[in-house]
C-alpha cells in the first residue's frame, strides 16, 4: 500500500458524517520529492528520484511520476534508473524536511490537541472532540488539506475511520491529494475486497503462503479458521491478522507521544580516516542496535548516523525507511548508504555512532517487506538463539573479525 503510484485511488467527494469515523490519519504525498519540487517548479510533472548517485546508493523518495515505472523507496538507484532512465534525480535535503514537517504537524494541532506523530511525514488525529466547533470529520479533513496547501505548497491525503488501522487504510487509498472517509457501518465493505497485502504484517514471503492457500484478499483471510491460520502462522501471527481483517483495533490516539531511540557510538582513541574500518565499525553498532531492539521487542523505522570529524564538528543524518525493521543488515545498508552520501571520505573521524528512531513494539509494525529480509532474519535470529547459550561474541559477521596484522 505505501508504494503506490495513485492508480486505484478511492476519495470521498461528497461530505459524509458518521459519529464513530472520528480517527484522522494524515500522510504527505511523495513528501521528500514534493518538498525538491518547491525549489524546482520546472520538474512538477515529470519523473524525480531523490536520492545520491553513487553506486551503492538507494531512492529516498519518488514522484508518483516516477512510480508509475515501478520506483520505489529503499530501492537501488541503479535498478531505479533502469526501470526510469529518463527521471531526474536530486539530492535530499532533510533540513526543508523537518521544517515543512514542523509547520504541517502545527496545523494538525490547531485541529485538535490529540495528535500522534508518527514520522516526519504522517500523524493520526484524534477529531471526536472538534467536531463541535470545526464540523464534520470530512469538513474538519477539507479545511485541514486547504491548509496544509496553502501554507506549504505540499498536497497530503487524509483518511478517516473509526479505527487506525482503516483510517491509515484509507489514506493510502486516497493518495495522491485525497480524502477517504469510511463510516463505521461501511468498514468491512471497505476492507475485505483489499489484497491481502493491506493488513499490517503481510510481507512477500506471507503474502506467498497465503496466497498459496487461496488467500487472496482479506475477505478469504477473514472467513478462514482460526486454527488454519495459526498451523500456518503461529498463534500470535495468526490472531493479530485474523483481528485485522475484521477490523478489530483498540488502539487510540496517544498525546505526548515520547520520541524514543536505541543508538550505540564510538570515540575511536585515534581519528580514522580508512573508510573500511569506519564501515566495520558502522556494522558492528548496527549489529548491537539490532539485538537491542529484538530484546526489546521493538522496531525502528528512522536511522541516524551521527558523525564526529577531527576538528570536532559534529554531524548528523538520518533516514525514514519504507517499513520498521530490526534487523542488523537492513540498519547496516541504511546507515553505510547514508555515510557515503556524506561525501567527506577522506576526513579524519573521531566519533561514529548509529541510532534507530520513532520506535514501535513489533508486534504492532509491518515487517519483511523487503525480498531479502527472509534470509537475514533467520541468521540473526539463529545467532541470538547461539548467543543466548553462549554469549553475544560466539558468533560474529566475517566483516568484525579482526585479522592478526589489524588494530584491536
Amino acid at each position: 500500500m505505501s508504494k503506490q503510484d495513485g492508480r486505484g485511488r478511492q476519495f470521498s467527494p461528497d461530505p459524509i458524517d458518521d459519529a464513530a469515523a472520528t480517527i484522522m490519519h494524515l500522510d504527505m504525498d511523495a513528501f521528500f520529492a514534493s518538498v525538491e519540487l518547491l525549489e524546482r517548479p520546472d520538474l512538477v510533472g515529470l519523473p524525480v528520484i531523490v536520492g545520491g548517485r553513487g553506486g551503492r546508493s538507494v531512492v529516498t523518495a519518488a514522484t508518483y511520476e516516477a512510480r508509475k515505472y515501478g520506483v520505489n523507496s529503499a530501492m537501488p538507484m541503479s535498478v531505479a534508473l533502469r526501470r526510469c532512465p529518463n527521471a531526474v534525480v536530486l539530492e535530499p535535503h532533510f533540513e526543508r524536511y523537518r521544517h515543512f514537517s514542523e509547520v504541517v504537524m502545527g496545523l494538525c494541532g490547531d485541529v485538535t490537541p490529540l495528535v500522534e506523530p508518527l514520522s516526519i511525514d504522517e500523524a493520526f488525529l484524534d477529531v471526536a472532540g472538534a467536531r463541535r466547533l470545526l464540523g464534520t470529520p470530512w469538513e474538519i479533513g477539507t479545511e485541514l488539506r486547504r491548509r496544509v496547501y496553502a501554507e506549504t505548497g505540499l498536497h497530503c491525503s487524509i483518511g478517516v475511520a473509526a479505527t487506525k488501522f482503516i483510517a491509515k487504510l484509507a489514506s493510502s487509498r486516497a493518495k495522491p491529494d485525497g480524502l477517504l472517509v469510511i463510516p463505521l457501518a461501511e468498514t468491512l465493505g471497505f476492507l475485505h475486497p483489499l489484497p491481502i497485502s493491506a493488513l499490517w504484517g503481510v510481507g512477500s514471503k506471507t503474502e506467498e503462503q497465503l496466497e498459496r492457500l487461496g488467500l487472496r484478499t482479506v475477505g478469504d483471510l477473514a472467513n478462514t479458521p482460526l486454527t488454519s491460520l495459526t498451523k500456518m502462522l503461529g498463534a500470535a501471527a495468526g490472531q493479530k491478522l485474523l483481528d485485522l481483517s475484521w477490523a478489530r483495533d483498540a488502539r487510540v490516539v496517544t498525546l505526548g507521544r515520547e520520541e524514543k531511540s536505541v543508538g550505540h557510538e564510538v570515540t575511536f582513541e585515534y581519528d580514522v580516516t580508512d573508510p573500511a574500518t569506519i564501515r566495520r565499525e558502522l556494522l558492528r553498532m548496527s549489529d548491537q542496535v539490532a539485538v537491542r531492539l529484538r530484546k526489546a521487542g521493538m522496531v525502528g523505522r528512522t536511522v541516524v548516523l551521527k558523525l564526529r570529524f577531527g576538528d570536532f564538528t559534529t554531524i548528523t543524518r538520518s533516514r525514514k525507511l519504507e517499513e520498521h525493521t530490526d534487523l542488523g543488515r537492513r540498519i547496516y545498508d541504511e546507515v553505510v548508504e547514508i555515510y557515503e552520501l556524506v561525501g567527506r571520505p577522506d576526513s579524519r573521524i573521531r566519533l561514529v555512532g548509529v541510532r534507530m528512531e520513532q520506535l514501535s513494539f513489533a508486534a504492532d509494525a509491518a515487517l519483511g517487506l523487503w525480498e531479502t529480509d527472509e534470509g537475514w532474519r533467520e541468521a540473526e535470529q539463529a545467532i541470538d538463539a547461539v548467543a543466548e547459550r553462549f554469549g553475544r561474541g560466539f558468533i560474529l559477521p566475517a566483516a568484525l573479525v579482526t585479522k592478526p596484522n589489524e588494530r584491536g
